[in-house]
């Protein structure tokens, strides 16, 4: 081949895979059309990436498939012991979010719900409060 010919390809390949580039999300592709994206670190992102689908983005709950509560003025929430051990083992609708979030990721979503949304529990959690709290024992793979 001449190098013309190869400078043709290499300018054909770089204009298909130029849009592709330009769409790949922050997290990356790593192959096999698998995307990994940022762990949600702050109280907030974890309530936006987790919570907010059901407690809605002003965590006034809603009914639909279930009744959502309210987590909006949620006189409940002044204890931190339960809404770590929802968050922790869940109940009724609320699936356990053990398996999905570590111990200082549920640590940051209770300490801002505590403080947001109308909550003024200013005492932060902590991932030592969360420990504290049995968690369920995850089943294994095969």
């Amino acid at each position: 081949m001449t190098l013309r010919l190869h400078l043709a390809l290499a300018a054909g390949l770089l204009a298909v895979s130029a849009p592709a580039l330009a769409q790949t999300p922050a997290g990356g592709d790593t192959g096999g059309g698998v995307v990994r994206i940022a762990k949600p670190v702050t109280g907030q992102q974890v309530y936006e990436a987790v919570c907010q689908a059901c407690h809605m983005a002003d965590a006034r709950g809603g009914v639909g498939a279930a009744a959502i509560p309210a987590l909006a003025a949620n006189p409940r929430l002044a204890g931190a012991a339960y809404p770590i051990s929802m968050v922790v083992s869940g109940r009724g609708a609320m699936p356990g979010l053990t398996g999905n979030l570590d111990d200082a990721q549920i640590a940051a979503v209770v300490s801002y719900v505590r403080t947001s949304f109308g909550n003024s529990y200013p005492k932060p959690v902590t991932a030592a409060d969360v420990a504290k709290i049995p968690h369920p024992v995850l089943g294994g793979g095969h």
